[in-house]
């Protein structure tokens, strides 16, 4: 077992039920690397791509950390006011667009892909 999988097991109920089904169609479908990183499960090819967030008590929020560059022609991503972070709330398996959410997928494993990530942040 890799720590993510150890990580998700200490959750209960809803929250380990969408994190084992996220988790699963990350790592076996699309094929990303698994890391714990800030005490959450971090999937990445050359940069970190996504990560899946446990938030309120049965709800779990896949966050793409280039979210502001995705075209989110699904209409499904939510800034929540960040700036460059956005994601989508989940609280049941049986709600996740999975066709949608693996096209946002696929887009954000291209850009990755096709554009290096690079820190936006201004050097002095």
């Amino acid at each position: 077992m890799t720590a993510v999988e150890d990580y998700i097991y200490t959750l209960e109920g809803r929250q380990r039920e969408l994190m084992l089904y996220l988790h699963g169609h990350l790592v076996n479908a699309l094929n990303l690397e698994d890391k714990l990183r800030y005490k959450i499960p971090f999937y990445f090819r050359k940069s970190w791509i996504c990560y899946l967030n446990p938030i309120q008590k049965e709800a779990i929020e896949i966050a793409f950390l280039r979210g502001n560059e995705l075209s989110n022609e699904q209409g499904i991503l939510d800034s929540k006011g960040r700036k460059q972070v956005s994601g989508i709330v989940f609280t049941k398996p049986s709600e996740i667009p999975l066709r949608a959410l693996t096209e946002i997928l696929q887009e954000a494993i291209l850009l990755d892909d096709m554009v290096p990530y690079g820190s936006k942040r201004k050097k002095n």
